[in-house]
């Protein structure tokens, strides 16, 4: 039993799909087939019941999953002390962020440190799921939240204004209420972030006509006259077409949190970037 075809198993039991599971560790999907049938055929019993909906584990499944588990927090480990061991400012950070945060905030941080520390390489991975340090899904995660995980080293980054905006030429009296007004906004699995519920009850009467978690679609969409936006100011102020509006309250800014776990708190070309992230953006 190898370490990589049980890598491929937890892959697969995480994601349901031989789809999700590929795009997840970056193989194929008859690479990733081929490698779950040799690890049924050396255990013996079947991991996974097939179903149309995807990949539901077997109870002899379930109980490889545990031990599958523990294996992967051992070698995890391992990978963490000998990378955290690593002084040389060269070789490869992973660093996740939103999509409008990496492209608007980090890759300005990014330009200068490439500058500075050529050797090393920055991989952006921009997504809406929250990604596990402890797993090495990313070295440094930039996000919203403070961390919950186990043994995460974090920090609050900035504080993150947020603004109302329409497309230039738009009137909005400051008590209307939202009546004839149009919205862009998160779209529903994101209802209960705070900017979501400052809007509603700001312009309750107004209704939404666009809504997605991505903030730099919600600012085209705003942009080219389809309803109001509450955004990010340095993403609001940067997209033209767009003016901020002053309903006589502001909508209620995010903290920027970022982390890494423990085992890499002394791998020189993490901090050197983290102090970079700091000095630019900190406040």
């Amino acid at each position: 039993m190898e370490w990589n075809d049980l890598r491929i198993f937890l892959a697969i039991a995480r994601a349901g799909t031989l789809a999700g599971a590929a795009k997840r560790i970056g193989q194929t999907q008859p690479t990733m087939g081929r490698r779950l049938r040799t690890l049924e055929a050396a255990v013996g019993d079947a991991l996974f019941q097939r179903t149309s909906e995807g990949f539901v584990l077997t109870a002899e499944g379930t109980v490889m999953l545990a031990h599958a588990e523990r294996i992967e927090e051992e070698v995890l480990g391992l990978e963490r002390k000998l990378s955290g061991r690593d002084a040389g400012l060269e070789g490869l950070i992973r660093i996740s962020s939103s999509d409008w945060f990496g492209v608007h905030m980090l890759t300005p941080v990014f330009a200068n440190f490439s500058k500075k520390h050529p050797g090393v390489t920055i991989e952006l991975i921009t997504d809406a799921r929250l990604f596990s340090l402890s797993r090495r899904e990313a070295d440094m995660v930039f996000r919203i939240r403070p961390f919950d995980e186990a043994d995460i080293v974090q920090r609050k980054l900035m504080h993150m204004p947020y603004g109302l905006y329409a497309a230039r030429g738009t009137r909005v009296a400051r008590n209307s209420q939202g009546q004839g007004l149009a919205l862009v906004t998160m779209d529903t699995a994101f209802g209960g972030l705070p900017d979501v519920t400052w809007l509603q009850r700001v312009l309750p009467h107004a209704h939404t006509v666009f809504g997605s978690n991505n903030r730099e679609a919600q600012a085209r969409m705003c942009a080219a006259g389809i309803g109001l936006a509450v955004l990010p100011r340095p993403l609001g102020d940067a997209t033209p077409g767009l003016k901020l509006l002053d309903l006589g309250e502001a909508p209620p800014g995010r903290d920027v949190w970022v982390g890494y776990h423990r085992d890499l708190r002394r791998l020189a070309r993490l901090k050197a970037l983290l102090d970079m992230a700091v000095d630019m953006l900190g406040t």
